[in-house]
């Protein structure tokens, strides 16, 4: 029997074998070399690949890039500036350490930003330790973040140097501190991969939402105190963090530029001590990953099965569909992780904004309605958080009235978190504005608005109902992107303008002299306002709800 041969294709280094990654020819020593190659350009196929997927995606992708970039270079520019200016060196120290931290919690944050992030795909070749953190580390050194990153290093040098003894040891101490944020992202990713890979484990990434707020208002509170008191506020704590690598890499640059040439040295060397540090963590990881069973491997546990009989929350929920809607509603919040990321930010969110404003002297009282506006808005589109599952639910809606009862169950499982929410996030700023006269005031608007906004939620999930894509960041699926902008902006638009006679009131209560002090009126006022209001909503909402539920369950399945 005859057999007809072809000319072989070129292909990349052979499969791994027994002892480790095979090569096409060279001594054993090339191996690592060789594995070092196929992640590098496994890497570069998976960006490529990954564009290929959709035309969004890709102009996702690029649009961010240039966004990062462009911030990169204004770094860079910024810091090239300040080139010769006093305690610029405390400056950049911090700035190392800041993004040692972003590097350290980016995988728990965004599990799913990079796919080469989970090394359990590898499990099945058999890699030795030693080459396959060489690859990973180079490969890792493909991307926009080191990208970034050593941007603001270079910028550091430039800015901090003087002598060429000083850019040497600059030059040392960059390519050390992006080693060592590198492998630290790496090292967390390895060890916390089993949980970052299950379904409780991306839930962490309902906290980016928290870490966003709480950052932006904390850069925002340093850059107010830096605009007045000048770089100088940060030599204390710049003083303890230049000898924390990869920061001490830093440091070691404006200690050669003074002449310290054995302050230099030591700091350098604690860096490398730290990335050796790293890397053997990183290893161990991931021998352990390689070697050990994981829960798929074990056996279950077989043994007998307990009921669960009506516990905790529920015991003391109304009977009959008000308590079983008002349970299902609080457990999407605990356990559905875009629902609980919404609910994660929107509390951060609302206690920062008039807390902080407050610590900073520049706040009112009056900011502490932004907690029942941003609890308020999750009331909109209840319907778009159910996803395809709402088909269950328009099942047993056959009546207005069956309407009217899961709306008012849903806005009543929200006020039992945003009523006493909205209500210490008052009484805490009034009582750091120490204006406790004006606390009846905000209650009362806080009360009205929060009623507003149930109200208009209720009417606007009704009428402009859309799907949340459960895969992804996205919190709207495609093409209805529109409906989205009209539900919530409009709703609140809507609600800003039935809060109007008790603003208005508010105003002149304050401005006329015979009023007094009859600005407790408000707290009642406001009160039975905002339950009015809500009533009336999911009156006006059921009706609607009832008609449109064919209507709605499409909108809401499409993602």
């Amino acid at each position: 029997m005859s057999a007809r041969t072809t000319p072989a294709a070129p292909v990349p280094p052979g499969p791994p074998g027994p002892t480790g990654p095979t090569v096409p020819s060279g001594s054993s020593g090339s191996s690592g070399s060789s594995v070092t190659s196929v992640f590098v350009r496994l890497k570069l196929s998976l960006l490529r690949n990954g564009l290929r997927q959709s035309g969004g995606r890709r102009a996702a992708y690029i649009a961010s890039a240039v966004l990062v970039l462009l911030f990169a270079a204004l770094q860079l520019i910024g810091l090239i500036a300040l080139r010769g200016y006093a305690h610029v060196d405390s400056l950049v120290v911090l700035l190392a350490a800041v993004l040692a931290l972003g590097w350290a919690v980016m995988p728990l944050f965004f599990p799913g930003g990079d796919e080469t992030l989970d090394p359990t795909r590898l499990v099945m070749l058999p890699l030795r330790p030693g080459p396959l953190v060489r690859a990973l580390l180079t490969s890792s050194l493909v991307g926009i973040g080191p990208l970034f990153t050593l941007c603001v290093l270079a910028g550091s040098v430039v800015a901090v140097a003087h002598g060429g003894a000083a850019y040497a040891v600059g030059v040392v101490g960059a390519v050390l501190a992006l080693l060592v944020c590198v492998t630290l992202a790496r090292a967390v990713a390895a060890a916390n991969v089993r949980l970052l890979t299950s379904r409780k484990g991306r839930d962490l990434a309902v906290l980016s939402g928290l870490v966003v707020a709480v950052g932006a208002q904390l850069v925002n509170f340093g850059a107010q105190r830096l605009g007045s008191s000048g770089l100088g506020e940060l030599d204390p704590v710049a003083d303890v963090v230049r000898w924390i690598p990869p920061a001490s890499a830093v440091g070691a640059m404006d200690a050669a530029s003074d002449g310290s040439y054995g302050t230099a040295l030591a700091q350098l060397a604690l860096t490398a001590a730290a990335l050796v540090v790293l890397l053997r963590v990183w290893a161990r990881h991931l021998t352990r990953l390689m070697t050990a069973p994981d829960g798929s491997t074990l056996q279950s546990d077989t043994g007998p099965v307990r009921e669960r009989g009506s516990a905790g929350l529920a015991r003391w929920l109304p009977a009959g569909r008000t308590g079983t809607t008002m349970e299902r509603t609080l457990r999407y919040v605990w356990r559905d992780p875009k629902t609980k990321a919404a609910w994660v930010t929107s509390l951060a969110i609302g206690l920062i904004v008039p807390v902080f404003n407050a610590w900073q002297g520049t706040g009112s009282v009056y900011f502490a309605c932004f907690a029942a506006g941003m609890l308020g808005i999750q009331m909109y589109n209840q319907f778009g958080q159910d996803t395809s599952a709402f088909w269950m639910v328009a099942m047993t809606i056959s009546s207005t009235r069956d309407a009217y009862v899961e709306l008012r169950a849903r806005a009543l499982a929200l006020l039992l978190i945003t009523l006493p929410y909205a209500t210490l996030v008052t009484v805490l700023t009034t009582a750091m504005l120490d204006d406790w006269r004006a606390l009846p005031e905000a209650l009362g608007l806080s009360f009205a608005l929060l009623g507003a906004m149930l109200a208009t939620g209720a009417w606007t999930s009704a009428r402009f109902p859309y799907s949340i894509p459960q895969e992804g960041y996205k919190n709207v699926a495609p093409g209805q992107v529109g409906l989205a902008w009209v539900s919530i902006f409009g709703g609140m638009i809507g609600a800003a303008l039935l809060c109007a006679p008790v603003i208005a009131l508010t105003i002149w209560l304050n401005v006329s002299e015979g009023a007094g002090d009859t600005g407790w009126v408000l707290l009642p006022v406001g009160a039975v306002y905002g339950a009015v209001l809500t009533l009336l909503g999911l009156r006006l909402a059921a009706p609607r709800t009832a008609g449109r539920l064919p209507e709605i369950l499409t909108a809401v399945s499409k993602g």
